[in-house]
């Protein structure tokens, strides 16, 4: 699915944030200490080798709601930036975590001039926030900064199933029309 808003494409694949070569930078659904892990991360770091665990050490820990960036190393990605979700339950208030992790990847992506951006549905696996609140936090978001952005000229959300990516579309399409 495919939708434009403000001159920018906000797309929902199923598929794999690793095999995404025609995007400049991927999301990773990181850990505090950005060090490999399961899911997402453990993709990313397995995939990037052992170089991109070495460029991380240095900006470790993070916070819930930040983000930071790194080079892609042996992904088809130039860029890799690495967002901590909240853990559901734990860390509060959630939605304005989670928030903050799409709002502060799209500035570090306007920072660098990257024109595409690929997310996964952070904080929905491991950190067990419920995939329908977590699109919904998502595409708000997304929809409020998408009118400024400069570089930005496609953003991905690259889903592990077809649950989640039909949850997504069918969210990101409500919002919109909610938005008019």
């Amino acid at each position: 699915m495919e939708k434009t808003i403000s001159g920018i494409k906000i797309e929902c694949i199923k598929g794999d944030i690793v095999s995404q070569p025609d995007i400049t930078a991927i999301v990773n659904a990181a850990n505090a200490q950005l060090r490999i892990g399961g899911g997402v991360a453990g993709a990313i770091h397995r995939t990037a080798g052992p170089e991109l665990q070495e460029e991380c050490r240095p900006l470790a820990p993070v916070k819930p709601g930040e983000a930071v960036i790194t080079a892609g190393h042996r992904l088809p990605n130039r860029h890799v930036i690495h967002c901590l979700g909240p853990i559901y339950g734990v860390d509060k208030p959630e939605n304005e975590l989670l928030a903050n992790c799409y709002r502060n990847a799209l500035k570090l992506a306007e920072q660098y001039k990257i024109d595409s951006i690929a997310f996964p549905a952070i904080s929905t696996g491991a950190f067990g926030y419920p995939i329908e609140e977590a699109a919904e936090v998502a595409f708000k978001t997304i929809i409020e900064i998408v009118p400024k952005l400069q570089y930005v000229k496609r953003i991905r959300f690259v889903l592990h199933s077809n649950r989640d990516m039909e949850i997504h579309e069918k969210t990101l399409t409500r919002l919109l029309m909610e938005t008019g």
